[in-house]
């Protein structure tokens, strides 16, 4: 017999989604403010091609903040957008998937490579009926003067300290400290800056 994990929880599954409690991910509004990112996304795209400049103003349509001088490269993969923050002079280049179920903030002065993914989802360990579909999720957070090398994967509930560098293609699966080089699958600091 399924568990009813919402019997005595009067929240939307939204609600329960930006609390970081377990939701149920195909509920019908949570669907359409997925498509309403995956639409901005493909119009933020579009634009770049023209005039990247301009498309600024739809990328801060969007996400949920995006500072002074800040720079993305489309393509752009996103969960909503609204949930992610990105400061003021930081670069992100092509490819970033960044799945924000919980908040997503990359701090002043970052350098995101091609190819990372930060990926706030989780899901019950134990096991489900398949249309239960149920998830929670964990934020991350970039700290200030962060350089994350292409192809990284930064899994849910990380916070990577300021002045630190991840080495391409890592895996950070657990907290980094400020002022260090991290690298492998998964990343562990290897060197003081």
């Amino acid at each position: 017999m399924a568990t009813d994990h919402f019997a005595q929880d009067p929240r939307t599954h939204l609600e329960r989604m930006q609390a970081g409690d377990l939701y149920i991910a195909d509920d019908p509004e949570i669907a359409r403010r997925q498509q309403q990112a995956v639409r901005l996304a493909a119009r933020y795209q579009a634009a770049y091609t023209e005039d990247a400049e301009a498309a600024g103003a739809i990328l801060a349509e969007l996400l949920g903040a995006v500072g002074e001088q800040a720079h993305v490269r489309p393509p752009l993969y996103v969960d909503y957008g609204s949930n992610i923050t990105i400061g003021a002079r930081t670069f992100v280049n092509y490819n970033l998937t960044a799945l924000d179920v919980a908040a997503i903030v990359i701090g002043e002065d970052c350098q995101i490579g091609p190819g990372v993914q930060l990926l706030t989802p989780t899901h019950p360990l134990e096991p489900q009926p398949r249309r239960d579909k149920l998830e929670a999720a964990q934020p991350i957070t970039i700290g200030d003067n962060v350089w994350i090398g292409g192809g990284a994967i930064v899994l849910p509930g990380v916070s990577i300290g300021d002045n630190s560098v991840i080495g391409a293609g890592s895996v950070v699966t657990k907290d980094v400290p400020p002022n260090v080089v991290a690298v492998g699958s998964p990343a562990r600091p290897v060197r003081t800056l």
